[in-house]
């Protein structure tokens, strides 16, 4: 293994739209959802749509296929094949839900390369309706993080994820998200990994407006051209490091920027984060 754990969040990251939108627009439901939409949260909201459309007749089939039409750029395909060929352990931390995720990964051929998705738990019950439930139970008690949403703290996620990896000995973390949900997570990563914010979504904007308050070093992308081809130089410049590191001594305060790279390993920053 690499040594890196590569953490996906799921809608606008892996896939180029909001699957919740995605299935509420296509099945015909969007003005019912928009009318909701102010008088609970979404991770509710997206259960009585799911009891909605059962009412109408749509069957878990059709919510399937449905989710096989979402658009998946074929370069984020490759990045994740090609990360987990160079020894990468690959996470989903998504507030999507499992239903939709594993749908959408087993359609394209990528589940088996993901070691866990977390997200919000969802089922198929016996009246062949989807049920979709809060990754956190807000209604017996709140995560208590002010930051994220009442259902899901991404930082605690993440937070767990790094206890399991210290005592396995992985240590480096490269997290790629677009929301506001993925500032929280961006805050626990240390000075040794890498958050990799789409340009121009809110969790770009919160890291532009205080770029003081991150460790990891930042690499903005925009399509799945980029986002592949920024996340493979992360991983191969990390895979380098650590090989340099384990055949000859470096002092304890030895900078990653203080490594030459060649022209063509050189990474298109997006934000220069001071320390």
């Amino acid at each position: 293994m690499a040594g890196i754990i590569v953490v996906f969040d799921f809608d606008k990251t892996i896939i180029d739209c909001d699957s919740d939108n995605w299935v509420v627009d296509e099945l015909g439901a969007t003005e019912l959802f928009q009318c909701l939409l102010p008088t609970m949260p979404w991770n509710s909201l997206m259960d009585r749509m799911m009891r909605e459309l059962h009412s109408q007749g749509k069957t878990i089939e059709e919510i399937a296929d449905c989710l096989k039409r979402v658009p998946l750029d074929p370069h984020v395909i490759a990045a994740i094949k090609s990360a987990f060929a160079r020894g990468c352990e690959l996470r989903v931390v998504s507030d999507a839900n499992l239903f939709f995720i594993e749908t959408i990964l087993k359609h394209h051929g990528l589940l088996e390369y993901f070691s866990e998705i977390n997200t919000n738990p969802s089922y198929v019950d016996e009246e062949g309706r989807l049920r979709i439930f809060p990754h956190h139970d807000f209604t017996t008690s709140f995560h208590g993080c002010s930051l994220c949403p009442p259902n899901m703290c991404k930082g605690k996620i993440i937070e767990r994820i790094q206890a399991q990896a210290s005592v396995e000995g992985k240590k480096r973390f490269i997290y790629l998200g677009d929301g506001k949900g993925d500032y929280c997570p961006s805050l626990r990563l240390s000075e040794e990994d890498y958050v990799m914010p789409r340009k121009n979504y809110p969790l770009w904007q919160l890291i532009c407006d205080n770029p003081q308050q991150l460790k990891p070093e930042v690499h903005e992308w925009s399509n799945g051209e980029e986002l592949e081809g920024i996340l493979l130089q992360l991983i191969d410049r990390s895979i380098t490091i650590d090989r340099k590191n384990a055949a000859q001594v470096f002092s304890v305060d030895c900078k990653f920027e203080t490594i030459p790279m060649s022209p063509k390993e050189s990474l298109p920053l997006a934000l220069r984060v001071p320390h």
